[in-house]
This record gives structure tokens, sequence and C-alpha cells, in this order.
């Protein structure tokens, strides 16, 4: 018995002392992704750079990226506009220009089932995201060609190319520069394409009452304006909105409600959308102000902002009174 216990208890020690050594040490936590190795993921590429349409394949040297990393340092609203919200995308790295002491570009694949895309990604010299340039898009519904390029400059053309109901070749070619300001700036476009007559703008709750103080038509010109009408409640108004900037280049709308946050700041915001604005009124104007990223309901390089005259509605004139006989 005495030989047996000797043989038992040192295994017994053992195995709870390794029982309890496992037990109080939980699997190391993965290591945050810093800036630097994010970047490490595009591969450096030569200027001049040419891409195309055959450029969204996937190629072996394209390494994928998880949205859980890219979202760390790119909003997600940047994939709004072409990406449905919740939509399977993935993403690939496709190449990196980065410029001594100064911004870096980084060219980011994005993939779904019907649509395909390359972003040029600019960052300013700090390493901070600033803007985002789609290069190409390629949508299985649509039969428009593109092309892109970056000269030694660091000058970036966008060519689209389509042909129209006579079978003649249409395109519009765009040139940008990333300016000090952190923005994709357009410099130049060249087009054969015929301007349209400008479409009528529908505003959807133009028939709806205005009796709140603050209801009403809010006007810079006729193809950008505020209109805002009597909500649910007086703390409530609906609202439109409609803009375009850089003579039509760039385009915003939205209808919503925005609730009253004071006597006369109101504020839009709804579930499944990111965007978030703000509406300061006065007796006199408004004043609009994007607060988040309302990228899909606007272009890339233009916000909802600025401040809009009210619209003083004409009184109906009123006839001279008939002399009574």
């Amino acid at each position: 018995m005495g030989l047996l216990k000797k043989i038992l208890l040192p295994a017994i020690v053992c195995f709870f002392c390794c029982c309890g050594h496992k037990a109080g040490n939980s699997p190391e936590k993965e290591k945050p992704v810093e800036l630097k190795d994010f970047m490490g993921m595009f591969r450096g590429i030569r200027l001049p750079a040419s891409f195309n349409d055959s450029s969204l394949s996937i190629k072996p040297r394209d390494s994928a990226i998880s949205a859980n990393i890219l979202l760390r340092f790119i909003p997600d609203s940047t994939f709004h506009r072409y990406f449905a919200k919740g939509s399977k995308t993935r993403f690939y790295a496709a190449g990196k220009v980065a410029v001594r002491n100064e911004e870096t570009y980084l060219f980011l694949k994005s993939m779904a089932s019907s649509k395909r895309t390359l972003y040029l990604l600019g960052f300013d010299k700090s390493g901070k995201f600033a803007a985002a340039l789609p290069l190409l898009i390629k949508d299985e519904d649509e039969d428009i060609k593109y092309a892109s390029s970056m000269d030694n400059k660091y000058t970036i053309t966008v060519s689209r190319l389509h042909k129209d109901p006579d079978g003649q070749n249409i395109y519009k070619k765009s040139v940008y520069v990333f300016n000090e300001e952190g923005a994709f700036t357009l410099i130049m476009t060249e087009s054969n394409e015929q301007k349209p007559g400008l479409a009528q703008i529908y505003n959807p709750i133009d028939t709806l009452s205005h009796k709140h103080k603050f209801t009403g038509d809010y006007i810079l010109d006729k193809r950008n304006f505020i209109s805002v009408r009597d909500g649910r409640s007086n703390t409530v108004v609906r609202f439109f909105v409609h803009f375009e900037k850089e003579n039509g280049a760039c385009k915003g709308e939205l209808k919503g409600e925005a609730r009253f946050i004071s006597s006369d700041v109101a504020r839009y915001s709804a579930n499944g959308d990111p965007c978030s604005i703000e509406l300061a009124f006065n007796e006199k104007s408004v004043r609009m102000r994007e607060l988040e990223g309302c990228g899909n309901h606007r272009g890339i390089r233009c916000y909802f902002d600025g401040v809009y005259d009210k619209h003083k509605t004409a009184k109906p004139k009123q006839g001279k009174p008939k002399p009574k006989h």
C-alpha cells in the first residue's frame, strides 16, 4: 500500500497541475492589424500604369483582404454606391504607389456576383484615408467599357466607351489629380457625347401641407433646393433635397423625415442608412450639413451642405373692388 501511494501521489499531483495550467491560460488574442501591415498587403507597381476591364479578373499576384480588416482603415460608405449594403463583396489588393514623404495610392478590387470595380484609394502623408475614386466598373447589365491609367506625375485618367443606338462609338475621358486637401479633383474632360436636355426634377412632397413655421421651399436655383413639409407631429418634418454641383457632374438627392433636436435644428437618420444630415433653420434660410457618410445618395466628390434661402410664396393679387351701383 505504501508503494502504491508513492507511485500514485506524484501522478495525481502532476495531473491536477497540468489541468490547472491549461484551464488558466486562454488562447492568445489575434493581434490587431496596424496601418503598416495593411499597406504591406499591396505590392508596389511602376508608373505609368494602365488598367482595363480585363484587369478586373483575379490574378495570382492579387491578395485577398477580409472586409473586417479593410473597414478598419476605410469607411464602408465608400462602397455603397456600387455595392448594396450587406452584399457579399470580396476585396483584393491590386497594387500600390507611394510618393515619398507624401500621399500613398492603393488599387483595390471589389467583386460581387454581377459587378466588379477597381478603386483608387488615396491616403494622406500621415497615412489617413482621404478619398476614393472608382476607375473601372464592370456591370453585367451594362454594355460600357472602361479604361484608366496613372502617369509618372500621378495624374489619373478614366475613360468610358459605349455605342449609341446608331452603333457609333461614344466616349468620355476625365482627368483627375489628388489635391492638397485630400480629394480627387476633376481637372479636364473630353467627350463626343451630346449634352442632353436637362431632365425635369420631380418633387415627391411638393403638394403636402406646410403649416409649420420652418416648412416651405429653400432655393438656390431650379436644380438646387430643399423642400420641407409638415410631418406627423410638430417635432418632425418631411423633406426632399436635390442638388447638382460641378455643372451637373456631381448630384445628390434624398427624401426622408427629420426630427427636431432643438427649437431650430432637425436631424435626419434612418435605420439601415448610414447617412445623417442636419438642417439648421432660421426665418430666412436653412443650413444643411452632412454629419455622416451619405455616399449612397450622392456622387463621390460632393456632399450635402450649403445655405439655402427661403422662397417667399407669392400672395394672390386682389383685384380692385367693383364700384357699387
